[in-house]
């Protein structure tokens, strides 16, 4: 395995091959990603440690749907048994997978912790509870910093765990070391993913924008709140096969990916 740095305008292929592999099918992928989605909404509901266990199950559903941009890319349809590849390769790969997740949750439960010292948990509690947020919260000077500084926390973490699953799922890679790749890999190609994080905001915002300036020019209120959710699940879609292109661009490798 060989890490590779691609220059700056790789970050918008990586965003335009996504789409082109989600609309091959569309349908298929659409659905795969509810069912991610829906994973990990029922298990959040579990008490106690149902929030945890989600966490845990994020970076595993997350290969499932790089896996499911594969099969696609190879001409196939892909299957709802897909999502569960980083759990269908042996006793070692099932608990590298594991081990992932909960290295995964335990940082992420971190980050919302650290944000509790800036707004009481406010933040927290919303974020992994749910519930409805109000005006008056949003606009707290100590609720915005808990997020800000959450998301400043959180982009280190997405960059540990961005290759992590598909080097240990698809190459081998030990869990220590896959943690250590991933973050090389993010950090050399730096200017990649800069192009690629800034379309993504680019289609997810101009996308938001436009459903809601269409809902005010023909006066229906009820138009943006319905096309707002198919719109993002699609969109969420396409972002994550992106994702598999990203990682197989990084790094050059003798291993069949399946």
């Amino acid at each position: 395995m060989k890490l590779n740095v691609v220059p700056a305008k790789t970050g918008s292929l990586w965003v335009r091959q996504g789409i082109r592999a989600f609309w091959k099918q569309p349908l298929a992928l659409t659905g795969l990603f509810f069912m991610f989605m829906a994973s990990m909404s029922i298990l959040s509901i579990v008490p106690v440690l149902g929030g945890f266990l989600a966490l845990m199950l994020l970076p595993a559903m997350s290969l499932g749907l790089m896996a499911a941009t594969r099969e696609v890319e190879l001409g196939k349809f892909p299957m709802p048994f897909i999502l569960a590849a980083g759990f269908r390769t042996g006793q070692e790969g099932k608990r590298n997978m594991i081990v992932l997740g909960l290295i995964y949750a335990l940082c992420f439960v971190g980050v919302m912790g650290l944000s509790t010292l800036v707004d009481g948990g406010d933040f927290a509690k919303l974020y992994l509870m749910g519930g409805s947020l109000e005006m008056d919260t949003l606009m707290k000077p100590e609720f915005q910093n808990a997020m800000w500084l959450s998301l400043m926390l959180y982009l280190p973490l997405s960059i540990v765990f961005w290759h992590s699953p598909a080097l240990t799922h698809w190459n081998g890679v030990p869990v220590t070391k896959s943690l250590f790749f991933s973050t090389v890999a993010c950090l050399s190609n730096w200017r990649a993913f800069l192009v690629f994080g800034l379309m993504w905001s680019f289609i997810f915002l101009g996308t938001t924008f436009g459903i809601t300036l269409i809902g005010s020019l023909i006066d229906d209120a009820d138009f943006a709140a319905m096309a707002l959710l198919p719109t993002m699940l699609m969109l969420a879609a396409m972002f994550f096969c992106s994702t598999y292109y990203s990682f197989v661009d990084c790094f050059t490798s003798d291993t069949i990916y399946a």
